[in-house]
């Protein structure tokens, strides 16, 4: 396999930081190579040098054994690169065909945008993954996952000799990653070297035969993966062997928080169930089974059409996130950048969000508190690094997600509402993660976790409702909990998953 790709060398220092150091590996024409590691190991920073986002301040990048000169991303669109974000580069309002030629329009006499020209290459390159999503769809009307989608299918517009894909199935269920990896392979035989970045190790060992594994900016290695296990690649990411945690309940006979026949105007409804002091309640289910939207009514961010909640046997009314707030009710949303932080603002200043009126009673900030508070609270979840007046927007996912997590210990909310809690997050951050949230129950917390992902909610879950078209279509105790058992109730029996795809 001749290399398609070969990173010589290639350091980035910015000011105080060295964020790679010396890092040489290669991809064969037609290979799909994983590239794993913890957040901060290094990863991105070199798939941003790929794609001419940064300069590399000492190496060379060399495509088909020729070095180049990747000055930035148009530099690197010539040069064959496609880069996949894991946060999307998307303009909502703009039509489905309109983002995927963001950029480069196609034109009629170097003046107009041949619009209907572009819907017609935008399906084409959708129905090798989607064919369901509309090109001339308003973009915001999409959901995540299918937004996700229309990144993935504009690389391919590209006709690219290398394609770069940084998290590119954070928000997709197993069935979508399952045509995903089939348009991955499809590039793959006609010869287009693929660079994989996943925390999901199963996707990984799914589609890769090899992976470079980085740490701290330097190569730890390059590996054949079927010589190892997910366990050996794990250790070689972290650099120690995280310990395998048994599910612990602590659920008690305490309602905390009722639901009865709730539903809203799009995707719930007719829901009811009970939510125990103590206790993990997992929901499952596809993207657009109505999961997102139950804890959007929770929260109060979105308004219920019918149903009642109730919270500690008193019936509750949930106009805005503020009276879900006053009532203990807090949530850790999907789309953390957009909905969970305020990017440029501090960990101090996000955390001090949902409780404001606690430190400025009086209109003025205590700043001595809210400090004292601050560093309480980011010392619990274990902030890496430990540097409170920092912009959120700096942190790695994990990270951020322990600030949002602090923001409702802070508030002394109750009740936790989680919406793929580890969406986008690196294997060891995603440990400490799930032993938060089962801190939080063992303390008297009630805990709601909605995932994609079914291991984790069968690792953290005390009870699983399953949900499909917007209603709950099974109840599972943890006695009767399995991938199988969650899967036969969420897909419609019609239904039937896709072959696994070959792996390369």
């Amino acid at each position: 396999m001749s290399p398609r790709l070969q990173f010589q060398g290639i350091s980035k220092l910015f000011p105080a930081v060295r964020a790679l150091d010396g890092v040489s590996f290669s991809v064969g024409a037609g290979e799909i190579h994983g590239l794993l590691g913890e957040n901060g190991a290094g990863k991105s920073t070199l798939l941003r040098i790929l794609s001419g986002v940064y300069r590399p301040t000492a190496g060379s990048v060399l495509i088909d054994g020729k070095p180049v000169t990747l000055v930035n991303p148009v530099a690197a669109r010539a040069a064959g690169v496609a880069m996949i974000h894991q946060e999307l580069q998307q303009v909502p309002r703009l039509s489905v065909a309109q983002n995927m030629f963001l950029g480069h329009p196609l034109t009629r006499g170097a003046i107009f945008v041949a619009r209907r020209e572009q819907e017609r290459r935008a399906a084409e390159a959708l129905a090798a993954i989607d064919p369901s999503i509309d090109p001339a769809a308003p973009l915001g009307t999409l959901k995540v996952a299918q937004r996700q989608i229309v990144e993935i299918a504009r690389a391919l517009l590209d006709r690219a000799r290398i394609v770069a894909m940084d998290e590119p199935t954070s928000s997709l269920t197993p069935s979508e990653f399952e045509r995903l990896a089939q348009v991955i392979t499809g590039l793959a035989r006609d010869g287009v070297a693929v660079v994989y970045v996943s925390h999901k190790l199963d996707e990984v060992f799914g589609i890769c035969r090899r992976a470079t594994i980085m740490r701290d900016g330097v190569v730890v290695d390059s590996v054949d993966l079927n010589d190892l296990s997910e366990k050996a690649v794990v250790a070689m990411m972290v650099g120690r062997e995280l310990a395998q945690e048994q599910h612990n309940s602590h659920a008690t006979n305490k309602v905390m928080l009722s639901a009865r026949g709730l539903s809203s105007a799009t995707k719930v409804r007719n829901v009811s169930f009970d939510l125990h002091r103590g206790e993990v309640l997992g929901i499952a289910g596809l993207v657009g089974s109505g999961r997102t939207e139950l804890l959007r009514l929770l929260a109060g961010a979105d308004r219920a059409t019918a149903g009642t909640i109730a919270i500690d046997g008193k019936a509750a009314r949930f106009f805005s996130p503020r009276d879900a707030i006053a009532a203990g009710v807090g949530l850790v949303p999907e789309e953390r950048k957009r909905e969970g932080i305020v990017p440029l603002r501090s960990i101090t200043s996000n955390m001090a969000l949902a409780s404001m009126a606690v430190f400025a009673p009086r209109g003025l900030i205590d700043h001595a508190r809210l400090k004292q508070v601050a560093a309480e609270k980011m010392s619990r979840v274990n902030l890496r690094p430990f540097l409170l007046d920092r912009p959120i927007r700096l942190f790695s996912g994990g990270n951020q997600q322990k600030a949002i997590i602090g923001r409702w210990l802070a508030a002394g909310t109750r009740i936790l509402l989680f919406d793929e809690p580890t969406r986008g997050i690196d294997v060891g951050a995603k440990a400490e993660i799930y032993h938060l949230i089962e801190e939080l129950a063992a303390e008297g917390h009630a805990v709601v976790v909605v995932s994609s992902e079914l291991p984790e909610v069968i690792r953290l879950a005390d009870r699983v409702l399953v949900m499909r078209d917007g209603t709950i279509a099974a109840e599972l105790d943890r006695a009767n909990l399995s991938e199988q058992a969650i899967a036969a109730h969420a897909i419609p029996q019609t239904q039937t998953p896709a072959a696994q795809p070959a792996r390369q």
